[in-house]
């Protein structure tokens, strides 16, 4: 048992100290490459606009305070209101999309039918269409449906553009989950609903949820062009429009526009964060029985 348990160490133990060092190293490399913008957005907010183009350039601002964020509700009053318009869209958003997306999925995933390749094709090629090439359509659209300077002008079209990738993105997760679930359950006499709801939602879950953080990164991220087109009202106006205050005829407010791009995606932040401690979590959820 112990010459057993000596083998298992060295197995697990297989890196010498400067692979360990090497791999530390590439990460480390990596992460600066992923927060280096951030980090430096996060400085200009703090620094004086009248500091932010000095020579030689200083990485601690002198003089740094947190003044920009509070002059981002002086010069936009309605902040907060854009802040709560983008996560509403968003929400209501991925809602809709979890909600024709999980049953259709799961179809593509198990059910044979004619067509399907054609039909997931189509989906392929739509989700490569940008949404500025559809804008004049999708005007007329929106108009014929009354629902221009509304929030369901930004709402429909972002549920139309997302709808292709995630039941792309989870028909390929719901495929890797075993047949002989399904079989079990029809030979106990379950329905396919019943299986479905009961026996594939929650295997499946790790997989919503990563459709669902995706969705609403896209949806957060794609408001800006549908809402300056089919919006013109600023009480449903979304965050990345009101971003347009800080660019001014001469000059932007860049110390502002950064500490308001900061405070906007918090919210996004907060949900995601939350979304992967459950993605974590539910990588066995319904897989043992409890």
């Amino acid at each position: 048992m112990a010459l057993f348990r000596n083998e298992n160490i060295q197995m697990i133990d297989r890196y010498r100290w400067w692979e360990i060092i090497g791999i530390y190293a590439g990460i480390a490399l990596f992460l600066f490459f992923l927060l280096a913008p951030f980090i430096e957005g996060f400085i200009v907010s703090l620094r004086p606009l009248s500091q932010l183009f000095t020579s030689p350039y200083s990485f601690i601002p002198e003089n740094g305070s947190f003044a920009a964020y509070a002059g981002v509700f002086e010069r936009l009053p309605y902040f907060l209101r854009f802040v709560f318009n983008s996560f509403l869209i968003s929400t209501v958003v991925t809602i809709v999309v979890l909600l024709l997306v999980v049953p259709s999925a799961y179809a593509f995933a198990r059910f044979n039918f004619r067509g399907m390749g054609l039909v997931l094709g189509c989906f392929l090629a739509v989700s490569m269409f940008s949404g500025a090439v559809l804008l004049i359509p999708l005007f007329r659209l929106m108009r014929t449906m009354g629902v221009l300077n509304t929030y369901w002008a930004m709402i429909i079209p972002g549920v139309a553009f997302l709808i292709p990738s995630a039941i792309w993105l989870l028909r390929t997760y719901m495929a890797r989950i075993p047949l002989e679930l399904n079989e079990a359950a029809y030979m106990d006499g379950a329905s396919q609903f019943y299986t479905f709801r009961r026996v594939i939602l929650p295997i499946a879950s790790p997989g919503i949820i990563v459709v669902a953080i995706v969705t609403f990164i896209g949806a957060y991220s794609q408001q800006f062009v549908f809402a300056l087109t089919f919006n013109s009202k600023t009480e449903y106006m979304p965050l990345p429009i009101g971003l347009f205050a800080f660019f001014g005829k001469q000059e932007v407010i860049w110390n502002e526009l950064m500490a308001a791009a900061f405070m906007g995606i918090m919210p996004a932040v907060v949900i995601i964060f939350f979304l992967q401690r459950h993605l974590v979590g539910g990588l066995t959820a319904g897989a043992i029985k409890q």
